[in-house]
């Protein structure tokens, strides 16, 4: 591995980009000269000799100055910050700032010294202001006024500090995880939709005492098949996948003709028929088949309000709306990868894409209107949730990406960096690393975009509920860039503007009044967590990752306050499986084990040893209870979780009807059935959403999280 030379070095700082970092073994770990230059070339700088080197860092440093304002600048409330302009040299320069609300505020000039500079041909001055810091948080914009000409960019406050929402009323909730899709009923089209979420949330509320449901990103996928299975690769974060709608709750479903209704229970019975006896989800013949049902309910047309309130979502959401069923409609006729499409249509803003929006303009339309549906749908549920009781109602999973095809960086073009993608290096839970398929954000062109495409993808998650928890926060801090053709051991990490894109999501919530979750696992730089405290964001904790110096558990006592502690999360195992031990026989059986496969078992066992005697000693073990030595464990492990501090407490729906089947297995593709494995008990048999109404396993692990002494079997 090459040594770094000191201009590459400080280019590649300059731009954010490690050279080098601690690995999970504690080994403070170079970066190659391949993986540097590659990734640099990515945010399109050239440093692949001595001399572009030389001209990049020029060019770095003369930036700032060939822009009359920084695109975008972002402050915490009550804090003030400077701000330089530039303009001709030895031309005035006036800043003001125009307030959301509409009025105004005035910037005071103070003292700058620095020297004019040559610009291509024009000597540019430089001037400082100070931006005062006793503005309202919200969207903001500066205007600067020079000898006959203006310009504005942004300026975003932020609060300082989110903190629980209201609704919470101080107390800690608790509530289920649960991956949506695979929690079917025997009114759903084989798998998991939005009229279930609100019968879940329902039953969570007023069986369960439950305040929230937490559940899989939503997001939208591909409009047609194959289907990405992983919700957490999907095509955007903004939409909703509208393979999640129930078409028969629709409004218009109701005013259909009987031959209309008839078709459409035609094609869900097939749909089941062909389905039955299948042990996984079927994205691909699901979508088909709702597709169609959704297409004769588009078809029968609206009434005029409905109509209103159709029209009104479409100027709500605006130009993006629109790009995306645009998208969508091209993806039907020219194929999957728009990256493969005729260059004419691999930009939205073309004159050729503009003549296919018109030339398609009815199935342009379909696509807008199925995501007006999904969207009431969603919303319904989170209304269902609250008026059964919930304080907070359905928790939203932000995805860390979209995947590199997908219809997010077909819209936004170059926000998004190309020959790179995203994954995590090498740890303790996948020792191989991962490259998780996705395209990353450019850190540049999010400042030069003043970040509204984050703005606005976090305020849509937002709109209908009571929380989001976004999943590796970390990657609002750094995330790992992975050449093109490289393993995920030949990445690096790549800074982001944590301070800006941590205060949108704090702005966003706030304004939503929802609670905000980071998913803080793996490798974290430890003043990250400290952070995400003091600006009131809770992080994660999982039982069985947290660990003292001692290597022993750690007490729950020492758990965070601000946190959701849980003793499970969707990438392990459920409770079960992992005590069974499911997940070292699945890493061995696909050969992702790095380590001994009988010393990885005995270390394993071990563990469980000390868990069982801490268990005991704390008298939260009841060996009597419930229907197995499994899931009196089960329901001890929460009780451990339940005596942390922690304001937010989970409990995993697969922990309480005793599933053991995992979710996900890290590092594969489709080795495993990742985001295929449908609900089921610990005979492993399917369990649909009225099994779960009436598990006495899920009562006695919710008396648990109640406090109950007894079942809450018969309570009202």
């Amino acid at each position: 591995m090459a040594v770094l030379d000191p201009q590459l070095h400080d280019l590649a700082e300059a731009y954010g980009i490690a050279t080098e970092f601690w690995d999970w073994k504690g080994r403070l770990t170079p970066v190659s000269r391949e993986t540097v230059v590659a990734v640099l070339a990515a945010l399109d700088v050239d440093a692949s000799s001595p001399e572009a080197i030389e001209a990049a860092a020029d060019e770095l440093r003369l930036k700032p100055w060939r822009s009359a304002l920084p695109p975008c600048v972002v402050v915490t409330q009550g804090s003030g910050v400077h701000v330089s302009v530039h303009v001709d040299h030895g031309q005035w320069a006036r800043l003001a700032i125009r307030l959301e609300d509409g009025g105004e505020a005035p910037c005071e000039q103070g003292e700058d010294w620095s020297q004019p500079r040559w610009v291509g041909e024009r000597l540019v001055g430089q001037a400082t202001f100070w931006v005062p810091d006793d503005l309202p948080v919200g969207y903001h914009r500066l205007r600067l006024e020079s000898e006959g000409w203006s310009a504005e960019s942004t300026l975003i406050v932020t609060p300082h500090f989110l903190g629980l929402p209201a609704a919470m009323g101080g107390r800690r909730a608790w509530g289920y995880a649960t991956q949506l899709y695979s929690v079917r009923s025997t009114e759903s089209w084989g798998m998991g939709d939005l009229a279930d979420l609100a019968d879940l949330a329902v039953w969570s509320a007023t069986q369960q005492f439950a305040q929230y449901v937490l559940v899989n990103p939503l997001h939208a996928a591909e409009p047609m098949p194959p289907l990405e299975p992983s919700p957490y690769l999907p095509s955007s974060r903004r939409y909703v996948n509208p393979l999640y709608i129930r078409p028969e709750l629709i409004a218009e479903y109701a005013l259909l003709d009987e031959r209309g209704r008839r078709q459409i229970q035609s094609l869900k019975a097939r749909l089941l028929k062909d389905l039955d006896g299948v042990d996984r989800i079927e994205r691909n013949p699901i979508w088909e088949a709702k597709v169609a049902a959704l297409r004769i309910v588009f078809d029968a047309g609206r009434s005029p309000a409905r109509q209103m309130s159709l029209d009104d979502f479409v100027r709500r959401e605006g130009r993006g709306l629109t790009q995306f069923a645009t998208w969508c409609a091209l993806v039907q006729e020219l194929g999957m990868n728009w990256r493969q499409w005729p260059k004419e249509f691999q930009r939205p803003a073309s004159p050729a894409v503009s003549a296919f929006a018109a030339e398609h303009a009815a199935t342009v339309d379909f696509f807008v209107w199925l995501q007006w549906i999904a969207d009431n749908q969603l919303s319904s549920a989170q209304l269902a949730a609250k008026d059964a009781g919930m304080r907070v109602g359905v928790v939203n999973d932000l995805a860390v990406g979209v995947s590199k095809e997908s219809a997010e960086a077909w819209v936004l073009g170059d926000a998004f960096a190309q020959g790179v993608e995203v994954g995590a290096p090498p740890d303790h839970y996948n020792q191989l690393g991962q490259s998780w398929g996705q395209a990353p954000w450019r850190p540049d062109r999010l400042a030069e975009l003043s970040f509204a495409p984050f703005r606005t993808m976090v305020a849509g998650i937002l709109r209908h509920s009571g929380g989001i928890r976004v999943d590796h926060i970390m990657g609002l801090f750094r995330l790992w860039w992975i050449p093109a053709g490289a393993s995920p051991r030949e990445g690096t990490y790549v800074r982001y503007p944590y301070e800006a894109m941590v205060g949108i999501v704090v702005l966003e919530a706030q304004r939503a009044g929802a609670l905000v979750v980071g998913e803080d696992l793996g490798t974290v730089e430890p003043w990250v967590r400290d952070y995400l405290r003091d600006r009131g964001i809770l992080g994660t904790s999982v039982a069985w990752f947290e660990s003292g110096e001692d290597g022993w558990p750690l007490p729950p006592e020492r758990y965070r306050e601000y946190c959701m502690a849980s003793v499970t999360t969707h990438d392990m195992p459920p409770t079960a499986g992992y005590l069974a031990k499911d997940h070292l026989a699945l890493q061995r059986y696909l050969g992702l084990l790095t380590e001994d496969v009988d010393t990885e078992m005995a270390t394993f066992d071990g563990q469980m040893d000390r868990w069982r005697g801490l268990l005991r000693d704390r008298g939260l073990l009841h060996d009597d209870e419930g229907d197995d030595e499994v899931e009196a464990m089960v329901l001890a492990l929460h009780r451990y979780v339940l005596q942390s501090p922690a304001k937010v407490v989970n409990a995993a729906l697969v922990d309480a009807v005793g599933d053991r089947r995992t979710q996900n297995q890290p590092g594969t593709v489709d080795e495993y059935p990742n985001w295929r494995v449908p609900l089921a008990g610990p005979d492993g048999r399917p369990m649909l959403l009225e099994d779960v109404f009436a598990s006495q396993r899920a009562q006695r692990l919710a008396s648990v999280m109640n406090g109950f002494s007894t079942p809450l079997v018969g309570i009202r």
